[in-house]
């Protein structure tokens, strides 16, 4: 019980569902099934975004290059579909996942083979993937007249009344947990973030794992640029520009720690949520959008302040124990 209680995942989840139950009070139908329905729908793209830089960042790593992986491979899907509208979508959906699986294998090639800190090599591609998306779209926008009705409808058919948008979150979200509990590659990816040194004792390579960890961050942010275009109907360079803070924002907000080694899918998924959240009630309370932005700084803040306080007590405990057994 007192472990359950010290929970950090369990606490998020008290504070989201208080914020929501708050927000009722000014309008009673926030609280409601098909509201919620609508929230989660609104950032599952974000909860698969999170889940990828989740194993990032596990491995003292950073993807700052997520968002413009998902504006270029969205791009490319858009002007595929829009001059070959007889293409299968899911054929597409697969051909976005590829592309950004391989963005994402140049990313962690560069930190594996070349040694270059991560921060580095992703404000670089950020900034490449970008300028790539106006040289092979010339500047224009792919708008819904030009995408054919199946691109477009395939993330809003319903099953057992749920879009299928969020039902690729909940799978996702489903196989990231076993990926990361019940593998070889993600206790890799937490032993390597947990003690690099130690792990290379242990038989693991920590450059290979940061490698399959961008790739991951790739592969998900690709697909999800699919999902952004069918979502949004629009293609362009400005496509989630600046969400790279959004991303990061909620992981620290759902515990996972930027030294590395911590962290839960559970606590990832909350953290998305808690963003969107907040985002949807805003303009309920009276309150300007604009200070969403203002709002998910001062909590990474607080969640960066209750991260180190919580390894600190960790690195006590274990101090203790060290001492205890001399």
């Amino acid at each position: 019980m007192r472990s359950l209680l010290r929970s950090r995942d369990l606490w998020l989840a008290v504070v989201i569902v208080a914020m929501i139950l708050a927000t009722s009070f000014r309008s009673p139908g926030f609280s409601s099934p098909p509201s919620l329905l609508t929230i989660f729908n609104n950032n599952a793209v974000l909860v698969i975004l999170v889940l990828g830089q989740m194993a990032v960042i596990l491995t003292r790593s950073i993807d700052l290059s997520m968002a413009s992986n998902l504006a270029l491979s969205g791009m490319i899907v858009a002007l595929i579909n829009a001059a070959h509208p007889e293409i299968p979508v899911p054929a597409l959906m697969v051909l976005a996942a590829l592309i950004g699986l391989g963005l994402g294998a140049f990313n962690g090639a560069l930190v594996w083979l070349l040694g270059i800190p991560a921060i580095v090599v992703t404000l670089g591609t950020l900034t490449i993937f970008r300028g790539t998306i106006f040289v092979i779209a010339g500047g224009q926008w792919v708008n819904a007249d030009a995408m054919s009705e199946p691109f477009v409808q395939l993330t809003r058919y319903q099953v057992l009344g749920v879009p299928l948008l969020s039902w690729y979150a909940v799978v996702i979200a489903i196989a990231f947990f076993f990926m990361m509990t019940r593998t070889p590659l993600g206790r890799s990816i937490y032993a390597a973030g947990v003690n690099p040194t130690a792990s290379v004792y242990a038989g693991i390579n920590v450059g290979r794992t940061k490698f399959l960890a961008f790739c991951i961050s790739g592969t998900l942010a690709g697909f999800s640029g699919y999902l952004w275009v069918s979502r949004y109907v629009i293609g362009s360079v400005e496509v989630a520009n600046g969400y790279e803070l959004t991303i990061v924002a909620a992981c620290v907000i759902g515990g996972i720690s930027i030294a590395g080694g911590v962290g839960t899918v559970t606590g990832a998924v909350l953290g998305a949520l808690f963003l969107g959240v907040i985002n949807s009630a805003l303009p309920v309370i009276n309150i300007s959008p604009f200070w969403q932005m203002a709002i998910s700084g001062a909590a990474i803040i607080l969640a960066v302040i209750l991260n180190s306080r919580s390894e600190k007590k960790i690195g006590r405990v274990i101090l203790r124990q060290s001492e205890a057994g001399q």
